[in-house]
């Protein structure tokens, strides 16, 4: 740590004497720019961090190849276009040697291909976690068992899903496309890609409303609009504090999930200044800061040593390869073009 702010203010120092402080743009889920983390790293490197915030890994990809990247210093796709982005071009490859606790990340994460091309890395795993099943605890006498349950009329009007490639997957998850494999729910038929979608257009009479942010599903909980939606701990993290009833499970069908990277755009004009947040934003403490605000898990397990013996056990630190055997990753699409014709198919059905 000592190194990372050293090379912070001689990097600050030089700056001062030659152009007024550069700015890092960020184009990252939210949550991860929150002020409670990052101000400390603009103090010591006299920078200014600036976050634009996605709604999905497509609005992410769209952006990138769309003209805008060079708007971005910083991006974090999930698993699921991180390999597409370190291939194509769109991302530079990282010096290890600057990022001082890539070591200590969990050894699950950085010895997986997902951001590794031609020798080089292009990413380092920064958070982890599952899309669970979040439920109003007031209108649900126990946590709903099984997805299947968001398709029971009872919940005609009451539920919510994520406008994203994520509820394909859930989909073929109740229809059992993961089974023995769940390595298949990131590569189905056509046949089964049919399924899925008349599976999920049997869902709509009970959808009110598709969510694009965390902080939209949040505010229809809130509102008391929905009872039951797939969604991220984030949602949940932000609810209990504002002391609204929320429940979390995964269910018995499992659940999939995502490791979101940290990444240096091909395009950025601040390399050094964007290595050294990196390296800041993946130490143990910084790790644990990250946490407090979204709920999800540290790809830095020494974060855990700053965390209460309660924090642990709701992030289920404490029993982690348990855990992780019900989250399927989202891995690399390769008919990602085709997963979207049906999703959107999906919405446009009445």
């Amino acid at each position: 740590m000592k190194r990372v702010w050293l090379v912070c203010l001689l990097l600050a120092a030089l700056i001062s004497c030659r152009k007024a402080a550069p700015t890092l743009g960020l184009l990252v889920w939210e949550g991860y720019a929150d002020v409670s983390f990052v101000h400390a790293f603009e103090e010591k490197c006299r920078c200014k961090v600036s976050a634009s915030y996605m709604g999905s890994s497509d609005e992410l990809v769209a952006k990138l190849r769309g003209g805008s990247a060079s708007n971005y210093d910083i991006i974090s796709p999930s698993s699921d276009v991180a390999t597409m982005i370190a291939t194509t071009g769109l991302a530079a490859p990282l010096d290890l040697s600057k990022i001082p606790a890539y070591g200590q990340l969990m050894a699950r994460l950085t010895s997986l291909p997902l951001v590794k091309a031609g020798g080089n890395v292009y990413g380092v795993p920064f958070q982890w976690g599952p899309n669970p099943l979040l439920y109003d605890t007031t209108a649900f006498p126990k946590p709903p068992e099984r997805w299947g349950e968001l398709w029971d009329a009872k919940l005609h009007g009451k539920i919510s899903v994520w406008d994203d490639l994520s509820t394909v997957y859930m989909a073929a998850q109740v229809l059992g496309y993961d089974q023995p494999d769940p390595h298949a729910l990131y590569n189905l038929t056509d046949d089964q890609l049919e399924k899925v979608k008349a599976k999920l257009i049997a869902l709509k009479p009970n959808i009110r409303k598709l969510w694009s942010t965390g902080g939209e599903l949040t505010n229809l909980f809130e509102n008391h609009e929905v009872q039951a939606a797939m969604g991220w701990p984030l949602m949940t993290n932000q609810l209990r504090k504002h002391n609204f009833p929320i429940g979390e499970t995964i269910p018995k069908e499992n659940t999939t999930g995502w490791i979101d990277h940290l990444m240096i755009t091909a395009a950025s004009e601040h390399k050094e200044l964007a290595h050294q947040f990196l390296a800041y934003l993946v130490e143990a403490k910084t790790q644990k800061l990250i946490v407090d605000v979204t709920g999800y898990l540290p790809a830095n397990p020494q974060a855990a040593q700053f965390m209460t013996t309660e924090e642990k056990k709701n992030l289920h630190v404490d029993d982690l390869d348990n855990y992780q055997k019900r989250i399927y990753f989202w891995e690399n699409v390769p008919r990602r073009d085709k997963y979207n014709q049906v999703w959107n198919e999906v919405k446009a059905a009445q």
